[in-house]
């Protein structure tokens, strides 16, 4: 191990009879069963539990089979328990995004979307796009006011910022092609989370507290509190009307959500708020199997998501770039390390700005962009000792919220799921469905401004990206996966807006050139450069005031602090086989789980 100077040391269409009766009936029936095939699935080795947990982990969590690491550690047990019962990767993948719409309601949804990718033991791959969708009456001048001004309130917080929710039939398409278990039994411990309710963390309950004292939304004040009065940690939080509506995705799948009750509670509350979904929009909904992102690292196989997603186009872009330069001789977090991740970041931030969307929508060059000789074009313009200025008539991005998700899972078999979801900020457009219990996205706030509106403040009004029915809009989410020689290597994704592509990137480059173990690798101090603003930001604890100095003195902009990211991430031990699981310490709820 290399010493890191700056860095930490059958059938699934009718679900069976025993399971058609009201969920608190299901909790009778199947509690003792389900206590006694988690007990016996408990990991030998330490895991990740409740708050606060995950931040003395220092060395990751080791299994022999299978490993699900996600935001909650109640996700990740439910999805453990999935594999331990004879699910695949699929399957509990699943079962923990279905959990986390319960356990982690700032970013788990059914209400919002994402992406899924996906390498099987014989190393052919896919990806599962569930992004969210602009209804039917969108177009792209829909973000200004009645005097043709931009709003940022209509773009980002009202009904009309809320995209068709894709997550579920995700879900359900995901599972239709590579499930094995039957869906009742994915969907089932989301609902008894939901109606019988689970201890909050003082973060979260901090969290939901906030969220109440702001939301101007009668249904979230009361899906979230006590009739007004926030939780306090160690208390209870019960979701009866969430636990009916994922009742409903259970008896019905894709259809419990896409129509029926469901669906007319979401149209109802769209018309509440002159919001723009309406049943047809629902209805339209699909997900997409697509191609993958490839590229290669130093002789890593990376494996990422197409767009709409920019997150695979601009990593691989950034890898190829990165790969002409000898890293490992500069030092971690170095000034001349720092440096160069910025300039090969700024590059492909401006490439993703200027040529990423929805690919049904847009002629995106992504072959040109992962290129190497694209990259060797590139490396040329880097001076080594100066940073190159980002001039404000160039292309800038568009708002992303960091609050979104990222859960990975592998198992005994070697197939391996990495799933990035959200609703875009923080609990989304904050607006809880009355009656139904989740809450809806602000993602058509990914969607660029207007035609032509591009200024220094950050919007852009670009053409690939605009509002335009049916569209998906542009997002960073870069789930992710590594293999070398035909074997799994790891799986990354981290929630983070426009910083997740940075944060992947830097996960497998301490895995691949400083040779960190999976824990070390997530728990290292971050940066990123986003091209515009110009100025690079740097964890706290992640640079020496020296080394701050020097980058200030090649030209750069530095700011200290803050936190990045969530990267909930597994690696295969190549001596053992063992899955070695390792959450993130920046999210105190984060937990792994192996059998």
């Amino acid at each position: 191990m290399r010493l890191l100077p700056g860095s930490l040391s059958g059938d699934r269409s009718s679900p069976p009879s025993w399971i058609r009766v009201a969920p608190g009936r299901v909790g009778l029936l199947l509690a003792p069963l389900l206590a006694l095939v988690a007990l016996a699935l408990l990991p030998a080795s330490p895991a990740a539990g409740p708050a606060g947990a995950s931040t003395q982990l220092v060395e990751p969590v080791r299994a022999e089979q299978g490993m699900v690491v996600s935001d909650h550690w109640l996700a990740s047990k439910v999805g453990r328990d999935v594999l331990g019962g004879g699910g695949n990767a699929v399957d509990a993948a699943i079962a923990t995004g279905m959990a986390l719409a319960v356990t982690h309601p700032v970013a788990g949804n059914i209400g919002g979307g994402g992406f899924m990718v996906i390498r099987f033991p014989d190393g052919s791959t896919t990806a599962l796009d569930f992004r969210e969708k602009a209804p039917l009456a969108a177009h792209p001048r829909m973000w200004l006011d009645e005097d043709g001004e931009y709003s940022y309130e209509i773009h980002h917080d009202s009904h009309r910022a809320v995209g068709v929710p894709g997550t579920v039939a995700g879900f359900d398409k995901a599972h239709r092609l590579y499930g094995e278990l039957p869906w009742e039994r994915l969907v089932y411990p989301a609902v008894r989370l939901a109606e019988e309710g689970f201890e909050l963390s003082d973060d979260l309950a901090a969290s939901l507290g906030r969220l109440v004292e702001r939301t101007p939304y009668p249904a979230t004040v009361e899906a979230f509190s006590r009739d007004g009065v926030p939780y306090e940690g160690g208390e209870m939080l019960t979701q009866p009307d969430l636990a009916r509506t994922l009742d409903r995705i259970m008896l019905n799948r894709s259809d419990g959500f896409y129509r029926g009750e469901t669906a007319r509670l979401l149209v109802e509350e769209m018309e509440r708020g002159d919001g723009l979904i309406t049943a047809a929009d629902l209805e339209l909904y699909q997900a997409r199997e697509r191609t993958p992102v490839l590229g290669t690292y130093r002789g890593h196989e990376i494996i990422s998501m197409p767009p709409p997603s920019s997150g695979g186009i601009a990593m691989v872009e950034m890898l190829n770039i990165l790969e002409g330069f000898d890293l490992a001789s500069m030092g971690h977090n170095t000034a001349p390390y720092i440096h160069h991740l910025a300039e090969a970041m700024r590059r492909a931030y401006r490439d993703r700005a200027r040529y990423v969307a929805d690919q049904d929508f847009a002629d995106v060059p992504r072959h040109r962009l992962t290129s190497k000789d694209y990259a060797a074009e590139l490396r040329s313009t880097i001076d080594p000792d100066r940073a190159t200025p980002s001039s404000p008539s160039d292309l800038q991005t568009t708002y992303e919220s960091p609050q979104t998700t990222h859960y990975s899972v592998v198992d005994g078999d070697g197939l391996a799921v990495s799933v990035t979801y959200t609703l875009e900020q923080g609990y989304g457009s904050e607006i809880v469905v009355p009656g139904a219990g989740f809450l809806l996205n602000n993602e058509m706030g990914d969607f660029n401004a207007a035609p032509g509106l591009t200024n220094e403040r950050g919007l852009i009004g670009t053409e690939p990206n605009l509002a335009r029915p049916e569209q998906r809009m542009l997002s960073s989410m870069t789930p992710s996966i590594v293999a070398r020689d035909g074997r799994l290597v790891a799986v990354v994704g981290t929630p983070g807006g426009r910083t997740i592509i940075n944060t992947v990137m830097q996960v497998i480059l301490n895995v691949v050139d400083w040779e960190m173990n999976i824990q070390q690798a997530v728990n290292a101090p971050r940066l990123h450069h986003q091209w515009l603003p110009d100025r690079i930001r740097i964890e706290a604890g992640g640079a020496s005031e020296a080394t701050v100095e020097q980058l200030r003195a090649m030209g750069h902009t530095v700011e200290m602090g803050g936190r990045q990211g969530s990267a909930n991430s597994i690696m295969i031990d190549p001596q053992s086989g063992e899955r070695l699981g390792a959450p993130d310490p920046r999210s105190s709820d984060a937990g792994a789980r192996g059998h």
